[in-house]
C-alpha cells in the first residue's frame, strides 16, 4: 500500500458534517482555466524544449489533442509530456519533414518508478538517475509554471459553479479534488470566493483523486451518498476505482453542465435516483465528446489511444 503523504492527513482526519460528500475538480470543471494553461502555457514550452519548432503546428495540434480534445483530457503532465512525444514519433507528416523524435527511455523510466509522478517526484528521480533527457523534462516543467504564473490571472468558476455550491451547502460536504499543485489551488480559489465552500481542498501532494476520495470519504459515507464532478475520462475512472458516483462536466458545454447538476443532477443525487439508468446516460454523453482516435495519418496504423496508466 502507498503511505499516506503526511500532507494528506487532513483528509483521513477530516470527519462528516453531512450525509453526502461531493468532490469537485477545478481546472476545466470548476474553474474556466484549463484552456488557457494548455493553449499559452504547456504548449508553447513543449516546442521550446523539446525541439518542436520545425513542426510547431503539428506539435501544437497533437499537443490540444491530448490534454483538451480526446480521451486523455487531463492526463498528468509527465504522463501527457510521454503520449504528446509518442505521438509525434508516430505521425506520418512528422516524418514526411525529416523530424525524428528521439525515443526518450529515461522518461518511461520515471514515469514507470516509484517516484511520484510530481515536480518533487522528478526532482528525487534526477538526483538519483541523472540525465540529459530528465533535467530537460525538469526545465520544460519549470517553464510550464512559470508560464503559468505569468500568463493565467483572473481566471474564474464557469457560469452555475457559485450557484451549484450554495445549492449544496445545507446537505452535502464540498471538497476540491484536483491533480493542481496545492497552492495554486488555494490562491485560485480564494481569489474567487469559492473556499469558503469548501471543507477541504486537496491538491496533487495529496495524492491522486481517487485516494483523494479514498481518504475523505469512503467508510464515512454510504457509497451511494459520494459523488466526484469532473470533466476528464481519469475522473471517471477515479469514480469508478473508488466505487463513488460520477458528475461529468462535457468539455465546451461546462455552464449548461453545472446548471443541469444544479436543477436536475443533485436532487436525484439527494433522493437517491442518480445511480443506475441516470448516472450511465450522463457518462455514455460524456464519453461521446471525446474521441479515442487520432485523426491524422499513423506510421504504425495504430489510430487508437487509451489512457496511460499513471501512479
Amino acid at each position: 500500500m502507498t503511505p499516506i503523504p503526511d500532507v494528506a492527513r487532513v483528509l483521513v482526519d477530516f470527519q462528516p458534517e453531512h450525509q453526502f460528500f461531493v468532490g469537485i475538480d477545478s481546472d476545466g470543471c470548476a474553474m474556466d482555466a484549463m484552456d488557457i494553461k494548455h493553449q499559452e502555457c504547456f504548449t508553447p514550452c513543449y516546442i521550446k524544449h523539446w525541439g518542436l519548432q520545425p513542426i510547431s503546428t503539428l506539435a501544437r495540434q497533437t499537443a490540444l489533442f491530448v490534454n483538451l480534445g480526446s480521451v486523455t483530457r487531463g492526463l498528468n503532465r509527465w504522463l501527457a509530456l510521454r503520449q504528446v512525444l509518442d505521438l509525434l514519433r508516430d505521425r506520418v507528416d512528422v516524418a514526411e519533414r525529416g523530424v525524428v523524435i528521439p525515443d526518450y527511455p529515461e522518461l518511461t523510466q520515471f514515469i514507470e518508478s516509484e517516484y511520484p509522478l510530481t515536480d518533487k517526484g522528478i526532482a528525487a528521480f534526477a538526483a538519483a538517475y541523472p540525465s540529459e533527457t530528465i533535467h530537460r523534462a525538469i526545465a520544460w516543467g519549470d517553464a510550464v509554471n512559470a508560464a503559468i504564473a505569468d500568463m493565467v490571472h483572473g481566471c474564474g468558476p464557469f457560469p452555475g459553479v457559485r450557484a451549484a455550491f450554495e445549492a449544496m451547502q445545507a446537505d452535502v460536504d464540498c471538497m476540491t479534488v484536483s491533480a493542481t499543485p496545492l497552492h495554486a489551488l488555494e490562491y485560485e480559489w480564494a481569489a474567487h470566493g469559492l473556499a469558503p465552500y469548501m471543507k477541504v481542498i486537496a491538491g496533487q501532494e495529496m495524492g491522486s483523486k481517487a485516494e483523494h476520495v479514498e481518504y475523505a470519504a469512503k467508510g464515512k459515507y454510504a457509497d451511494d451518498k459520494i459523488l466526484l464532478i469532473g470533466d476528464a475520462p481519469g475522473d471517471r475512472d477515479a469514480a469508478a476505482k473508488v466505487g463513488c458516483l460520477y458528475y461529468p462536466i462535457l468539455p465546451g458545454d461546462e455552464a449548461g453542465s453545472w446548471r443541469r447538476f444544479t436543477a436536475e443532477a443533485l436532487p436525484k443525487f439527494l433522493d437517491g435516483s442518480f445511480a443506475g439508468d441516470y448516472q450511465r446516460r450522463l457518462i455514455d454523453e460524456f464519453n461521446a465528446t471525446l474521441p479515442g482516435e487520432v485523426p491524422w495519418e499513423t506510421r504504425s496504423g495504430v489510430t487508437t489511444i487509451t489512457m496511460p496508466q499513471g501512479k
